[in-house]
This record gives structure tokens, C-alpha cells and sequence, in this order.
């Protein structure tokens, strides 16, 4: 167990931190979900502009590799241009 002050927010304010990128990570992985599974471009369309807003949210935060949510969105546009 921690003995400073310091150390003991530390502690408290990583698990705040860790709770909310779980969140988010999830929640964007649920958005690709839903992305993949559609089937109507103008409607993927719609959605494509949303995820790639949260992917790109990750990778500012470091929750995701930059590489990877590089290649998350390429894989994605195109996917949506092709249906």
C-alpha cells in the first residue's frame, strides 16, 4: 500500500482514468460493430463520421495505438465505399 499522499491519489485518480477508457474503448468497439453490420451505405455513411471521431479520440488518449486506428479507419472507409 501506498504511504504518501501523492501516491494514494495517484492510485485513486488511475482508476477513475481506467474506468473511463474502458468505457469508451468499449463503446467504440460496439459503434464498429454496428458499423460492420449495416448494410445501407447512406446510413454507413452517417455512422463512419461518428467512429472515426471516437477512434480518433482514442488514439489522442493513448488508448489505442495511432497505427491501429489508422488502420481501423482505412478498414472501415473501405468497407462503407463498397457497399
Amino acid at each position: 500500500m501506498a504511504n504518501h499522499k501523492s501516491a494514494l491519489k495517484r492510485i485513486r485518480s488511475n482508476e477513475k482514468r481506467r474506468v473511463l477508457n474502458r468505457y469508451q474503448h468499449k463503446t467504440t468497439r460496439n459503434a464498429i460493430k454496428a458499423l460492420r453490420m449495416s448494410t445501407d451505405k447512406s446510413d454507413a455513411a452517417s455512422k463512419l463520421a461518428s467512429v472515426i471521431s471516437m477512434i480518433d479520440k482514442l488514439a489522442k488518449k493513448n488508448v489505442i495505438h495511432d497505427n491501429k486506428a489508422s488502420n481501423l479507419k482505412s478498414k472501415l472507409t473501405k468497407f462503407v465505399t463498397k457497399l
